[in-house]
């Protein structure tokens, strides 16, 4: 059994849309209409944001 690691990734459908609002663990916000590239993006760190407090 693994431990939880305390990240939450939300994925927010906007409704009369076809896109989706991510919200990383890291705070770092995005919108996609792909899923698949949504998750890409939540799961890619660092690549394409970087956690809070280390932005520059």
């Amino acid at each position: 059994m693994t431990s939880p690691t305390g990240e939450v990734y939300r994925i927010a459908w906007l409704p009369g849309t076809d896109v989706l609002h991510g919200t990383c663990h890291c705070g770092a916000e995005h919108t996609a209409e792909d899923p698949v590239a949504m998750w890409e993006w939540m799961l890619g760190h660092p690549e394409g944001h970087m956690p809070e407090g280390r932005r520059s």
